[in-house]
Formats: structure tokens, sequence, C-alpha cells
């Protein structure tokens, strides 16, 4: 019997969720889950000129009763331009940029989404398709209630949780001679920078 690992639908997780996603067996994503204000299920962290940055998708509604697959985005205001400017802001200098760029400015231009869970799946799944990671995954059906037979990640990886226990090798990024290195940001930080080589980095963190 294989052991689930669960997971929130996040905005382009941060290295911490991927590292998690290659020790599964099984990977379960919770779209059934209530939506949690203040985490990364609508926010990633990025590193830019003037240090870390939280980019967050604005949702339409705040009530803490909305299931995830629910939650709708607010597009009063062109937030995927604001995204795309400040990821490219940060790390147009980072050797893979134009790598992985045409790739991804789509979900931020052509791309339209009225769905959160729409748009955390799709780029996802482009995601792992960027970083060759192949996992068994399923979509819960409904709220997956977790046991001691399973790995839950839904409240550990929060912005909240500054405890998280795992340690990563420091890695070049745009602005770390200016800051120092930034740990566990959003999975394009080191896609950006480490390009190919991500999946290798990945699997030795522990």
């Amino acid at each position: 019997m294989k052991i689930n690992s669960v997971f929130s639908s996040c905005y382009l997780p941060p290295i911490y969720y991927y590292a998690q996603l290659l020790k599964a067996e099984q990977v379960v994503i919770d779209v059934n889950e209530f939506f949690v204000k203040q985490t990364f299920r609508n926010r990633c962290s990025i590193f830019g000129a003037n240090g870390r940055l939280d980019l967050i998708v604005p949702i339409e509604n705040r009530s803490s009763k909305i299931l995830m697959k629910n939650m709708r985005i607010s597009n009063v205001e062109n937030w995927q331009k604001n995204h795309w400017k400040s990821i490219e802001s940060a790390y147009r200098k980072s050797p893979f940029f134009e790598y992985y760029e045409q790739d991804l400015h789509a979900f931020y231009s052509t791309k339209k989404y009225d769905k959160l869970i729409d748009f955390n799946t799709d780029l996802f799944f482009k995601i792992n398709q960027l970083l060759n990671l192949k996992i068994e995954l399923i979509f819960s059906e409904s709220y997956f209630v977790s046991t001691t037979l399973n790995l839950d990640y839904r409240t550990e990886i929060s912005p909240k949780n500054k405890q998280l226990d795992f340690s990563q090798n420091p890695y070049i990024q745009v602005f770390s001679d200016k800051f120092g290195f930034q740990p566990n940001l959003s999975i394009i930080d080191l896609l950006f920078n480490e390009g190919p080589n991500a999946m290798n980095y990945l699997k030795n963190v522990t």
C-alpha cells in the first residue's frame, strides 16, 4: 500500500514543497480543503533587488468558508502583468531566465484565469514538465482526511512556519552578493538560477 503525501495547491511553490514531492510515493493535491489566507495557496516568494518579495494573486472572496477549488481570482487590476514585471526584474540577469522565459510568460500574458485552482494547476504542470518531474498524482474528490498512514504537508508548508526541518545548500542567486543566500524561495528561483541542474539540486535537499 502506497503512502499518500498530501499537499495544498500552491502558487509556484517553495523549494521545500518540491523536495517533499520527490520523496512521495503518491501525491494528493487537496482541492477540497478550505482556502486559507496568507499562505502559499495564492502567494510565492521571489528574490528581487530589494530582497525577498511576495507575489500575491488577488482573490474575490476573503471568507474562510470557500473551498480551494471554488476560490475566484480578482481580475480588477492587471496582476498578471505586475507579477511578470516583478519576475522579469528579479531574474532577467539570471543564467537561465531566457531559457524558461517563453514557457512561463504565457501564464502572465495570453492566458486568463477565473479560478485560482486552474492557474495554480496549469503552472504546477508546466513547472513539473520543465523539471522533468514525474510523480503519481491524485486530485482529491472530497476533503482529504489525514491519518497516521499519510504525510500531511497542508499546514506545515506555510510562510508562517519558520521552523521547517530541512537544509539546502546555497546556490548562486542574482542578488546574493547583496543580501546573502535566501532559502526556500519559489521553485522559479531555483529554475532561473540552476536551470537543468534544478532536479539534481532538489534530490540533495534534506
